[in-house]
């Protein structure tokens, strides 16, 4: 299972720090990684870190402001999102996948439940 938590409603220019904790056989998977969904758009992929050698991906429209990042001993990936703006309100969804996992959602195969994020101005 993956266990999405963090999400909250803040104004532009704040930071929140979103959490996906990992079990069972999604904890098998060797990358795990964020995407964002709008209202009305497709699921866009934000950020990506394998889990053994830590190497990251992210989306140019977060780069330089959020950070993906993993804890072995808790089986949990992080999504520190800072500077926050409006065009991120998004449900954000974590998800496993395998060394096939792209930025296409459909390349990946275990999900949490998403947790929300609102940003206002």
């Amino acid at each position: 299972q993956l266990q999405a938590s963090g999400g909250g409603s803040v104004r532009t220019g704040d930071s929140l720090r979103l959490a996906c904790a990992a079990s069972g056989r999604t904890f098998s998977r060797s990358i795990m990684g964020w995407f964002q969904q709008a209202p009305g758009k497709e699921r866009e992929f934000v950020a990506s870190i394998t889990w053994s050698g830590g190497i990251t991906t992210y989306a140019g429209s977060v780069k330089g402001r959020f950070t993906i990042s993993r804890d072995y001993a808790k089986n949990t990936v992080y999504l520190q999102m800072n500077s926050l703006k409006p065009e991120d309100t998004a449900v954000y969804y974590c998800a496993t996948g395998s060394t096939r996992a792209t930025t296409r959602a459909t390349t990946w195969d275990y999900w949490g439940q998403g947790t929300l994020v609102t940003v206002s101005s």
